[in-house]
């Protein structure tokens, strides 16, 4: 059973939700309330408006991979050594992000939703975490980017099945 949950985790879809646009929402919670509807949200966001597009657009390609079932549209947002990393039985899996590409193309189109629970920026580097939920099984995915040039790509995939 565990092992379908794991399985079921990589075909996490997205629903975005906002950054603060780099702003200190802790000297001004009601402005940042106001801004990103969740004082929460905004204290853990340390992205510009254009550092979360650029994040969005590799998470995107993702997204849609797993809505069609397709991993060539994955192979977009993601660095082509990228690794998926999780826990079974208590040991650490790591893995090429082919087998994700393989179990897209394997299983087909799914239905998912996620929502961005924090996002942060160090120069050409990013860590997002997501929640999600699949099916009826819950997660907590964590992606490591860095910007190539002009696009950020995936590098690692981390996720605790909840």
């Amino acid at each position: 059973m565990k092992k379908i949950q794991v399985l079921a985790s990589l075909f996490i879809t997205f629903s975005v939700s906002s950054c603060c646009g780099g702003s200190k929402c802790d000297n001004n919670p009601t402005d940042c309330e106001k801004r990103c509807n969740s004082a929460k949200l905004c204290n853990s966001m340390t992205c510009t408006p254009e550092e979360r597009a650029g994040i969005e657009k590799a998470l995107n390609f993702y997204t849609e991979a797993a809505i069609k079932g397709d991993s060539k549209i994955a192979m977009r947002g993601f660095a082509p050594a990228a690794t998926m990393s999780y826990t079974e039985s208590d040991s650490l899996i790591m893995i090429p992000i082919q087998a994700l590409y393989d179990y897209y193309d394997q299983t087909g189109p799914h239905n998912a939703t996620y929502e961005i629970s924090a996002c942060s920026v160090a120069g050409d580097v990013a860590m997002v975490r997501i929640e999600s939920k699949f099916g009826n099984a819950e997660f907590s995915d964590m992606f490591t980017l860095v910007k190539d040039r002009t696009d950020w790509k995936i590098v690692s995939k981390v996720y605790h099945v909840k």
